[in-house]
């Protein structure tokens, strides 16, 4: 345990992102925040998820509840990727059944050159506002996020959610100039985004490149990882824990990640643990990688199929236990707070035989 503020903090997370030893394994779940909770549904009756965004209060009060009804260990900031676009002059709406819908597609340079810089403080005080609040509550860590830069580049693109990234991949290829100053701009923004999380109270941030295993991994290299790279670089001086999640389909792009100056890399479930590290070159800490539709399953197969990641995980210190991908609305929050319950009190059997036989 450590001390953040006043409050004790349950720190087997950050252990486990930092490569260290823990006797529990670490779980939290990527959109815990809402989605499966009864309570937070009725809460999306009365406002959009862009108004409770807007709330610093009610968005502290939607982050908390995983935590306090789940028993996770760590919290995920109640927000959305595309909070901070608005800083830089997009216009959109989160439509409900579609996603992001923007009013002012980002296709040619004149398109990019009009975005401004972000300005959080100006913009985004409800953000850092509900960071602040989070920080004083909470008895777990805080992870802050971003969307990464050709995630959101998807998006203002394409104009809305996409399964084929078209008007994305025609800008890549016909426009190389656009394309990587559009990539510099949402770069310099998720900097800048990611350290005012971090002043604010932060104690961990992930990188969500939701769509990135769309790309070859020869795109991926040209295209898109230069950026992701830098970001990481640019926040390499800040102590706190930095995750990246490639996102989905994933699994050729993690050989060419090993120099990224994070310290976890979170795995979708098409690649298994082992082969995951074997591909990141045992450089990062993993965090996953559980199909989170597996939780349509009665809880005696989702106890095996946990058990089967666990196990895995386990061979090695830097091992946090996670979906390979969000939690989705039908989930039923009895079985993921079971599942919590079973990751812990087997892994913490496990780690403890472990050490018996070590020594």
């Amino acid at each position: 345990m450590w001390e953040w503020g006043s409050i004790n903090v349950n720190d087997n997370f950050l252990k486990a992102c930092r490569g260290e030893r823990v006797d529990t394994l670490p779980v939290w779940y990527m959109r815990q925040a809402g989605r499966t909770d009864p309570e937070y549904r009725a809460i999306k009756e009365k406002y959009s998820l862009l108004e409770i965004c807007r709330q610093p209060e009610l968005a502290a009060r939607v982050t908390m509840m995983p935590v306090n009804k789940l028993g996770v260990d760590a919290a995920i900031l109640y927000s959305d990727i595309m909070n901070p676009v608005e800083s830089i002059g997009i216009d959109f709406d989160i439509v409900k059944s579609i996603g992001p819908v923007i009013h002012n597609p980002v296709r040619t340079m004149q398109d990019v050159e009009r975005l401004r810089p972000i300005d959080v403080d100006g913009d985004l005080p409800h953000i850092i506002e509900t960071i602040r609040i989070l920080a004083r509550e909470l008895k777990v860590p805080l992870i802050t996020f971003a969307g990464a830069p050709f995630t959101l580049a998807s998006y203002l693109i394409e104009g809305k959610p996409s399964k084929s990234y078209l008007l994305t991949k025609e800008m890549m290829y016909a426009e190389p100039r656009v394309w990587h100053r559009l990539m510099d701009k949402l770069g310099d923004m998720v900097i800048a985004y990611l350290r005012a999380h971090i002043a604010a109270g932060a104690q961990a941030v992930q990188l969500f490149d939701s769509w990135a295993g769309s790309l070859s991994p020869v795109d991926y290299s040209e295209y898109v990882l230069p950026v992701v790279s830098r970001i990481f670089r640019e926040l390499a001086d800040l102590p706190q824990p930095k995750i990246y999640y490639p996102g989905v389909s994933s699994g050729e792009l993690l050989p060419l990640l090993r120099g990224l100056d994070a310290q976890v890399i979170g795995l979708d479930w098409r690649v298994s643990i082992g082969d995951a590290r074997a591909r990141l070159g045992g450089k990062f800490a993993v965090q996953g990688n559980l199909d989170p539709y597996v939780l349509t399953a009665p809880m005696d197969a989702i106890r095996e199929q946990a058990k089967r990641i666990i196990d895995e995980g386990v061979e090695r210190n830097g091992y946090i236990f996670n979906l390979g991908h969000g939690l989705f609305p039908e989930a039923s929050l009895d079985k993921v707070k079971q599942l919590t319950e079973f990751v812990h009190e087997y892994s913490r059997s496990v780690l403890a035989d472990r050490r018996e036989v070590a020594g």
